[in-house]
């Protein structure tokens, strides 16, 4: 297995104005990545990648299409968000053969929360019938698994490495990593707390944040690992009030993210339909915020 660790910025999903992905722009993202220093990974297809409006057909393209323009700098995650076990399989058997290092799997999530046994029996199913190492994404509010609940799937589920744990509430994180093993993979996404959750012993992150300003977010990644803690809470700070520009509304957070991949020129398309662009008083708060971070990154607009 690749080995997964670090900071995996979570792309975005290009579209045109016909609400059609724009490929050439998914290869463009993978290189200005790489051009800001992330070797960690990159996860597609997730939340921040608008999954959840993907077809099956052009969902395989966009991960081919991003493995392929990764070429081997940094290990490919496809994420998956579906409502059935069934759908799941079909959608991770259809990306077995492109190369990538995991998959990112929200539970099931529409409206009925399936109870704890047979969330364990879906992620036993999707391990099986893939055989491709699964990340859990616990982000859907009323499917949020607890602490106890994910190291139970770890232990219990060969195939699932690890959690990507969203929301905000850092005590849930502190759970989590404290009773995790060493072989866990336990990723932060809380995305205004990277610093203290390197600190806990996150062995990385996927999270907005670090698509909208990947050279920072390694930059704070970096300082932790080498113990310089002034720079990690100083960055942690500028990068927070990012996040709060970024998250305020949360309806248009994926939008956001490509407004402030574009000012640092990186072209990343529309959102997807009924999404809309950031309006212009949230543009300005966001340009503030990336200006007072990293004012040399930022282009014309």
């Amino acid at each position: 297995m690749v080995e997964l660790k670090g900071v995996i910025p979570p792309a975005t999903t290009p579209f045109d104005a016909d609400g059609e992905i724009a490929y050439p722009l998914v290869a463009r993202q993978m290189d200005w990545f790489a051009e800001a220093g992330v070797t960690g990974g990159v996860a597609v297809g997730g939340s921040t990648g608008e999954g959840h409006t993907l077809d099956a057909e052009e969902h395989v393209k966009l991960i081919d299409t991003a493995v392929e323009a990764a070429a081997g700098r940094f290990p490919v995650i496809a994420g998956l968000i579906t409502d059935s076990t069934r759908d799941a399989i079909r959608r991770g058997r259809s990306l077995a053969s492109l190369g990538i290092a995991a998959l990112q799997v929200t539970p099931v999530h529409y409206l009925f929360r399936p109870d704890d046994d047979a969330m364990v029996e879906h992620f036993r199913a999707l391990a099986g019938e893939t055989g491709m190492p699964i990340i859990i994404y616990n982000v859907v509010p009323w499917t949020y698994l607890s602490p106890q609940l994910l190291l139970h799937i770890m232990r219990d589920v060969p195939g699932v490495i690890g959690v990507k744990q969203s929301a905000g509430d850092l005590k849930l994180m502190a759970d989590l990593v404290m009773d995790a093993g060493p072989e866990d993979h336990i990723f932060s996404a809380v995305d205004a707390l990277m610093y203290p959750s390197y600190a806990l012993g996150c062995h990385g992150s996927i999270a907005a944040i670090l698509t909208a300003a990947p050279r920072a977010s390694v930059a704070l990644w970096d300082a932790v690992q080498a113990g310089d803690h002034v720079a990690a809470l100083d960055l942690h700070l500028r990068l927070l009030r990012l996040w709060n520009a970024l998250a305020a509304p949360t309806d248009v957070l994926p939008a956001a993210t490509k407004y402030a991949q574009g000012l640092q020129g990186c072209t990343a398309g529309l959102p997807r339909a009924p999404m809309s662009m950031p309006g212009d008083a949230q543009k300005a708060e966001i340009r503030a915020a990336l200006g007072a971070l990293d004012s040399a990154a930022l282009a014309a607009e």
